[in-house]
């Protein structure tokens, strides 16, 4: 069984140019996409190599241009599979299309798979047609692009699939990494509030710069209530993008008969992780003992960001000895004399090391959710030694839910002044804060919150005050209804810490090639990692697991020594 090769053709020249104009090139973040699903891939920087790489499937994330279209069009029509996002611009006439207008704003649906008929929001769609008289290349369209709403007026196939010789070329109609990238964390840097909700939930202009102000989503369109009437962000529509990408990846390799291994999200017997965190808020002992008393209660461990001056000394190894996470929670708030600036971060953060006898914080979170430009934050964490942030969720009633479109860890990619590299931080957004407090939601968000983070895998993070957990019943019940239906429903609980640390260690194996009997060789030392395939035409399994809309069989991993390595090259290469 032949190991799926996959390119992603980032046409190193073509990047240069756009950020010699100072642009964002985000379609470099197809590759962090496929790393954090565990799909293994490989980088071309130029045309040039595809025909000489041997690969099976070609990503097209930023080609060069007429001529580099020409030889993507060559290596289809030789077997290959060339996919892309919304680009190929040079190549709609020879497919026998036409380019439609941009669609500035819309939503998009599958026509088929699990995902299929919910809602996309997207930005700058580029739909085709089938143009009159052109070239008869055969298609197979599927799929919807909308314009405005999800109700909107159609503008084309979200999916076109040509025949290309004796392969294929498939084009999407959304630049799904760019639009991952606008979801997650903006279309700018924060330098102004964001718009409010109409109806007064959502007050974004109070004049405090906020993660929230950058909110890619819509007041009324993305909004769902409960049945107390309860305001939420419904959907994770970056984590809909990301399964239907991997989705027709996987199913594109596998309907060639390839084999397309990829490393599983969580370990196994984890279908998805619940988080707890707190922000030690005017910092009361009695709050802490509280919150401890609380957490063993319901068997949490959970995530202690501390705001300087902090707790009494004597509480730290209590609250370490419990199992729980010390982090740090950064002060830039201007109303109580918080500076927003590196140097009072780093000043911060030595308080934090002093206060607790920790050589650093694994994990910060931003007090409000203070939050300016585009990466200032993640650089000051990454020349802290700070692997970590949970800086991203609402700051309101009405925004509660997936504001950022994600439910899953990410990390975030650089403006164009740093050439869009990936900062070395892994962001763990939350959902929302202090349920059943006067002023925030009820407990009836917590029921769908749950359900859309384990639909898509990810991490469901709830945020509770220790505060509030000592003052207001209300509060310290929520956080047990919490707990308890999360463990119902077969959460595990992590802290951020062992979010951070599973998620870099993943990461870090490498599959170096899939044997005959269907081992996958991994570099790295042992991890109980899991990893899977998509079935192949013709293929059944007793117990296929569903991943990415696709049934898989799962394939036992062997860690590769070094003279392994060796011989799993020789074995791709003969196969």
């Amino acid at each position: 069984m032949k190991m799926a090769q996959i390119g992603i053709y980032l046409d190193s020249l073509a990047t240069e140019r756009i950020h010699r104009h100072h642009a964002n090139v985000f379609q470099l973040y197809i590759q962090e996409v496929l790393t954090y699903a565990g799909v293994p891939f490989e980088r071309i920087a130029s045309a040039d190599e595809i025909a000489a790489g041997g690969f099976d499937v070609v990503i097209a994330g930023v080609a060069g241009g007429a001529a580099s279209e020409a030889k993507l069009w060559d290596f289809a029509e030789r077997g290959g599979i060339v996919i892309s996002f919304g680009g190929l611009p040079y190549s709609a006439a020879r497919l026998g299309c036409r380019p439609l207008p941009e669609v500035p704003v819309g939503y998009a649906e599958l026509s088929e798979g699990p995902g299929a008929g919910r809602p996309m929001r997207f930005f700058r769609g580029r739909p085709w047609e089938r143009a009159a008289g052109g070239a008869e290349v055969p298609c197979e369209a599927s799929g919807i692009v909308r314009v405005g709403s999800p109700d909107g007026a159609a503008a084309g196939p979200l999916l076109q699939t040509f025949r290309v010789g004796a392969g294929r070329i498939a084009r999407w109609a959304v630049d799904i990494p760019s639009v991952i990238v606008r979801l997650q964390q903006g279309e700018w840097p924060v330098y102004e509030d964001g718009i409010p909700a109409a109806d007064g939930t959502g007050a974004l202009d109070e004049g405090i710069l906020k993660a929230d102000d950058q909110c890619q989503l819509d007041w009324e369109a993305d909004r769902a209530h409960t049945a107390t009437g309860m305001p939420y962000f419904e959907h994770p529509y970056a984590d809909y993008w990301r399964e239907a990408l991997l989705g027709q990846l996987l199913a594109a390799a596998a309907d060639a008969g390839l084999a397309a291994p990829f490393v599983d999200y969580w370990p196994e017997g984890v279908e998805a992780v619940a988080m707890i965190s707190h922000d030690s808020d005017f910092n009361i002992d009695d709050s802490a003992v509280a919150t401890l008393d609380a957490l063993a209660e319901c068997g949490v461990r959970s995530t202690w960001c501390m705001i300087e001056p902090g707790y009494s000394a004597e509480l730290y190894p209590k609250i370490m000895a419990a199992g729980h996470e010390l982090a740090l929670h950064y002060n830039a708030l201007e109303t109580e004399r918080g500076i927003w600036s590196e140097a009072e971060f780093e000043r911060q953060h030595a308080w934090f090391k002093s206060a607790t006898g920790l050589s650093g914080a694994v994990s910060n979170k931003n007090h409000y959710t203070r939050f300016e430009g585009w990466g200032e934050l993640f650089r000051w964490c990454e020349r802290a030694g700070i692997e970590s942030d949970q800086t991203r969720g609402p700051s309101k009633k009405g925004n509660v839910g997936f504001p950022f479109g994600t439910g899953h860890p990410y990390f975030p990619i650089a403006w164009s002044d740093e050439k869009n590299r990936l900062y070395n931080v892994l962001e763990i957004g939350f959902l929302t804060q202090d349920l059943m407090h006067p002023s925030l939601s009820d407990t009836t968000v917590i029921a769908p919150f749950l359900a859309k983070a384990k639909e898509v895998r990810g991490v469901a993070h709830f945020l509770y005050h220790q505060k509030h957990i000592y003052e207001q019943p209300a509060v310290r019940q929520a956080l047990l209804d919490t707990a308890r239906e999360a463990k119902r429903q077969g959460f595990a609980f992590w802290t951020g810490r062992e979010i951070n640390d599973w998620i870099r260690g993943k990461r870090e194996r490498r599959v170096a090639g899939l044997e005959a009997d269907d081992r996958l060789l991994v570099e790295g030392e042992p991890l109980p990692i899991v990893a899977y395939r998509p079935l192949l035409a013709g293929e059944s399994a007793a117990a296929a697991a569903e991943r990415f809309g696709l049934p898989c069989v799962r394939v036992e991993i062997e860690f590769a020594t070094a003279s392994r390595r060796q011989t799993a090259a020789s074995a791709v290469q003969q196969s």
